[in-house]
């Protein structure tokens, strides 16, 4: 266990994901302290104030400093010295500890992380804001350099996608319209990585039908809240969409398209995550339900991998599954990929992306692995030592020639914490193809009505003047089990009712 310890209750979640970052698989615990205790092995956090007997109209200087301790005994330390201003501004002083941190960490490990001190997961956001505010490309870069030590590569890709998404969403109605999700909590199994809300679709078969009736419940509350809105974007995931027979997806995107305006739509996905879900009846169902892009997410094409994390389905039936797809007529087909599974390492990804370029997707959404606490893989990382989660900057870089080279451009980005390798989830898209929710949900700029178990709603306040997004946002969950989702459905729409409460959705 890595032991940190501060003197100042402050900033312990982004000290404990900075120092994570370093140090990957293992456990990381802040707590606070006025003194050191005796033979202590770790980090010191301190913040000293130190009054300043010189200089002229000169703020008294403040010290923060990071220390490594071995049995009670000091080995290194790095310090930065702050003005009055500065310890006054929690975001400034915050960005303070983190550098001290990094500095001293990078020193010490003799490593260091692609993103810098940035531990967010939405790092290209720092970005648009920048453009937003009139400042330059180079301006940006160099104070992203200068204030969270981002890398070079790293810098270029998000400056890249920064500039792709800030044309993309002038198609859209901005802070003014909205987008639509709706969860369907099942699954074939449930996969070794997953944290998401799922349920097995053997065990929930006799109660589906309660659990759309809900779902439709909701969708009549939604459509009534947001009567005369643009809806930009609807996304169906889940879980397994797919594990609903043809008659169900028919059913309920026949309800949708009844309920809701679509006239504007940019956009309209499901999820068919799992290949072994597919059939040729559930994608003409889908399609013509009015869907345009489709997500048949192999994860891997590798047969091993698959068998280890839980997918119960081969390359050859994901393959299958994909061709049914584009037999079908869907022309924008993307397909999820995880990098870092146990195992897998630059080989087994060159031989991914050989075989993924042979089917030629319209996208390809790359995700570093996260290992979550809600999901088996941790554990099962823990029992088999013989394996190993790895990402690394390489792996990334290859990921990314490949997918340019099958004429793929990145197009949005974000993080999550515990990512192998501290590094990013990239969706890369053809011209015409990018996926309008995607960046929506990411960059946060209107509201993402969530319908199902376990989703989470958010609210977007903007200015009616400008139509700009304050940056104020609200949110509230639908509860995850399914069970009291269907016994509680009512509770839910009075949930959504009073965040969209003062008649102006927005």
């Amino acid at each position: 266990m890595i032991s940190v310890i501060t003197n100042r209750q402050i900033f312990e979640y982004d000290i404990h994901s900075l120092v994570k970052a370093f140090y990957g698989r293992e456990e990381v615990r802040v707590s606070v302290a006025e003194e050191l205790p005796k033979d202590f092995s770790g980090f010191f956090l301190q913040y000293e104030e130190i009054a300043a007997s010189w200089g002229i109209n000169r703020a008294d200087p403040n010290t923060v400093a990071f220390s490594v301790y071995s049995e009670g005994k000091l080995l290194d330390t790095e310090k930065e010295e702050v003005s009055r201003e500065t310890l006054s501004d929690r975001i400034l002083l915050k960005n303070t500890v983190k550098r001290c941190i990094y500095r001293l960490l990078a020193r010490e490990l003799k490593k260091e992380l692609p993103w810098g001190t940035l531990t967010g997961i939405r790092p290209v956001k720092l970005v648009m804001k920048g453009l937003s505010e009139g400042e330059t490309p180079g301006a940006i870069g160099e104070r992203l350099k200068q204030v969270y030590y981002v890398s070079e590569p790293k810098l270029s890709l998000a400056l890249e996608i920064a500039g792709r998404e800030k044309v993309l969403l002038l198609e859209t109605s901005g802070a003014k319209g909205y987008s639509l999700y709706l969860g369907i909590p099942f699954c074939p199994t449930t996969c070794l990585y997953c944290s998401f809300t799922s349920f097995s679709i053997a065990l929930w078969r006799e109660r589906v039908a309660d659990y759309l009736c809900a779902l439709k419940r909701e969708i009549d509350e939604t459509a009534k809240l947001f009567q005369g809105r643009r809806l930009d974007s609807i996304y169906i995931g889940g879980g397994t969409p797919t594990t609903l027979t043809a008659d169900e997806l028919a059913d309920l995107m026949g309800y949708i398209r009844d309920s809701f305006d679509l006239s504007g739509l940019l956009e309209y996905t499901i999820e068919a995550g799992r290949p072994d879900s597919v059939t040729e009846e559930k994608l003409a169902a889908i399609l013509s339900g009015g869907a345009n892009r489709i997500s048949i997410n192999p994860q891997t094409m590798n047969d091993e991998t698959l068998k280890r994390i839980g997918r119960r389905h081969t390359t050859e039936e994901f393959v299958q599954s994909f061709l049914l797809a584009r037999k079908a007529g869907f022309r924008n087909i993307n397909t999820d990929l995880i990098l870092g599974l146990p195992g897998e390492g630059l080989s087994e990804v060159q031989h991914t992306f050989s075989e993924l370029s042979a089917l030629l997707p319209e996208s390809v959404t790359v995700h570093s692995m996260a290992l979550k606490r809600a999901a088996g893989m941790a554990e099962f990382l823990k029992e088999h030592e013989e394996l190993s989660s790895v990402n690394s900057a390489e792996i990334m870089g290859e990921a990314e020639k490949s997918a340019r080279s099958m004429g793929l451009l990145p197009y949005y980005l974000y993080r999550q914490k515990n990512m192998t390798g501290n590094l990013e989830n990239v969706g890369y898209a053809k011209e015409g193809c990018f996926g309008f929710y995607n960046i929506l949900m990411i960059e946060e700029i209107q509201d993402i009505v969530a319908l199902g178990a376990g989703t989470v709603t958010k609210r977007v306040y903007y200015d009616p003047e400008t139509g700009l997004a304050t940056g104020r946002i609200e949110r509230c969950d639908n509860v995850r089990d399914p069970l009291l989702y269907i016994d509680r459905i009512e509770e839910m729409l009075d949930r959504k009712r009073r965040l969209f409460s003062n008649g102006e959705a927005g």
